[in-house]
């Protein structure tokens, strides 16, 4: 009896303690994959924190890559045919791959925050989780995984960590849509303020390792 083939690509959703966004993403997941030639499994992970759950999928994947995906993600099959092209131009599986972010149910507001963010990915090299990471899984080893004793932000540390060890930043040319009803419930103006003070708490010092590396190896 034969074996099931490796598959390819490993879809890791962590999840929260009272997550139920991740229906919505599942079933675009069942439609997309359904009518693709890339072989894939989805891992659903939650344990008492996010990154735990990151790197417990991760431990638990067989895929070659690695796709990581926040539960109030919306897939579209533009998306992973992008997705493909992106790391069939990466043989070696040398980059960290992103996508562009947009906001279901948008708005003004959250058109901005969008732009802001893909300025961000693109002029400073920051992309967020919801952005969808992908990477191989032999570098998310190299890496070492997200770092588990942060209680926020191990998403951006993870990208800072991929840029002192060198790894170039690949931006898929699609839009991957997230949920922005957090910005409904809580308000605009609080939430966006305060991711912005998260990422400047956390991308300051890792700026400056990153810098002072480059200047030792000159």
């Amino acid at each position: 009896m034969n074996e099931p083939a490796q598959p390819l690509l490993s879809i890791i959703i962590p999840l929260g303690p009272e997550e139920t966004e991740q229906q919505y993403l599942l079933k675009d997941l069942l439609n997309v994959l359904a009518d693709s030639s890339v072989s894939s499994e989805i891992i659903q992970k939650s344990e008492h924190s996010r990154a735990s759950s990151l790197n417990g999928g991760a431990k638990q994947a067989e895929g070659q890559w690695l796709w990581f995906l926040h539960a109030d993600s919306r897939i579209s099959p533009a998306n992973l045919c992008a997705l493909e092209s992106s790391l069939n131009h990466d043989p070696h599986g040398a980059a960290l791959h992103y996508f562009d972010l947009g906001f279901k149910p948008s708005g003004p507001l959250l058109r901005a925050n969008a732009l802001g963010a893909n300025l961000r990915s693109r002029w400073l090299g920051c992309p967020y989780g919801d952005q969808g990471l992908c990477l191989s899984k032999e570098l998310f080893l190299h890496l070492g995984g997200f770092a588990q004793d942060q209680a926020y932000g191990e998403d951006l540390l993870f990208v800072w960590h991929a840029r002192r060890a060198a790894v170039p930043l690949r931006r898929i040319p699609s839009t991957l849509l997230t949920s922005g009803r957090k910005y409904q419930r809580q308000g605009w103006l609080k939430v966006t303020l305060l991711h912005q003070w998260y990422w400047l708490r956390l991308s300051l010092p890792e700026l400056f390792k990153l810098l002072c590396q480059r200047w030792r190896r000159k």
